[in-house]
């Protein structure tokens, strides 16, 4: 626990001299009762326990004086709070290897019943969005709230050639920045580079983009199952810079074969492997996490993780009011005993 203002920590130093003042007020009080004869038997009467009530009243404003001045020191913790995100963007691989029987019953069928496991976890109010990409990518939902519009889309995938996993980051964001202009021809994807195809190319007309830190974007994020490598399209780490300059996370999901496999598909066959390399890089750019399931399990367990993650975070967080609603409680506790008990205030 930090504080903002610790100064008023040196104040608590004031507690030890209250609890001196209040045995030295106990004393002085005593020396003056001896005068009388009957204070012996008023002790008697009391017994030992109710003379030890006496001392919890104080006791307790002594604690609420405390808890007052910890709030004043403006106290901050790290604490669990419900996250801002409010769209999903869940970008799945409908590319022809998704028809593998490794994970079971397909890769697909397991992607698609972990994603319908994953909408029943997540709080109504989040809007989620559909984008299924093989060698193009496209929106198969927009961010809605409306768990069977999105359950219909999942259901209706249809097995493609290739794999794009740049173009999916980009219509992912394209679909969270709607007014941003983002688009795959304004990325020349046909003009190859040495390093990857240029990436943000923004018309002059257009308004200037300022970058943002990466992960710095509270109200979305992007969850991108594949199970191979980018065959097509735009080079997904140059998506990956797009989403970090706007503070969108990317968590990849990795499923299938790491160490390569061939898959026949409608009378052809081709060679898959996992780019873990590249999935994992995608998220340490964007500020989010890679996660490998290598069964239907495994991804369920995936998806879960990511809905408590993406549902509540971890802030750091003034927490002043919970000292000053202690400090409060403990006052009227004590007041309250002392009114019953001895018939006055302290």
């Amino acid at each position: 626990m930090n504080f903002l203002w610790p100064e008023f920590l040196w104040l608590l130093l004031a507690l030890p001299l209250l609890v001196l003042l209040y045995l030295w007020l106990l004393r002085r009080k005593r020396k003056l009762a001896v005068r009388y004869a009957s204070l012996a038997i008023v002790k008697e009467a009391m017994g030992g326990g109710a003379a030890m009530r006496r001392h919890i009243p104080p006791a307790l404003f002594l604690l609420a004086l405390a808890a007052m001045l910890l709030a004043a020191a403006r106290p901050v913790a790290v604490v669990t709070l419900p996250s801002n995100q409010q769209t999903i963007i869940l970008a799945m691989d409908v590319s022809g290897s998704m028809r593998a029987t490794d994970v079971q019953p397909s890769r697909l069928v397991a992607a698609q019943n972990a994603a319908k496991s994953f909408l029943g976890e997540l709080p109504r109010h989040v809007k989620v969005g559909i984008v299924a990409f093989a060698g193009s990518a496209q929106v198969a939902q927009s961010p809605t709230t409306n768990h069977e519009d999105l359950i219909t889309a999942i259901d209706r995938f249809q097995l493609q050639r290739a794999t794009a996993t740049g173009n999916a980051i980009v219509i992912s964001l394209a679909t969270l920045f709607p007014d941003a202009g983002i688009t795959l021809e304004s990325m020349q994807v046909g003009r190859e580079r040495q390093h990857g195809m240029a990436i943000d190319a923004e018309r002059k007309d257009k308004k200037e983009f300022t970058p943002v830190a990466p992960g710095s974007y509270p109200s979305a994020a992007i969850i991108m199952l594949t199970d191979g490598q980018r065959t097509t399209g735009v080079d997904p780490m140059e998506a990956a810079k797009m989403a970090a300059d706007r503070g969108v996370r990317v968590y990849t999901v990795g499923i299938g074969t790491v160490d390569g496999e061939t898959i026949g598909f409608e009378g052809w066959s081709m060679r898959v492997r996992l780019d873990e390399e590249t999935l994992k890089a995608i998220a340490n750019k964007t500020s989010a996490e890679y996660f490998y399931a290598g069964t239907a399990h495994d991804l369920r367990k995936v998806y879960e993780t990511l809905s408590s993650r993406l549902t509540v975070e971890k802030k750091e967080t003034e927490i002043s009011a919970l000292f000053a609603m202690a400090a409060a409680a403990l006052a009227l506790l004590s007041a309250g005993l002392s009114l019953l008990w001895f018939n006055r205030i302290l």
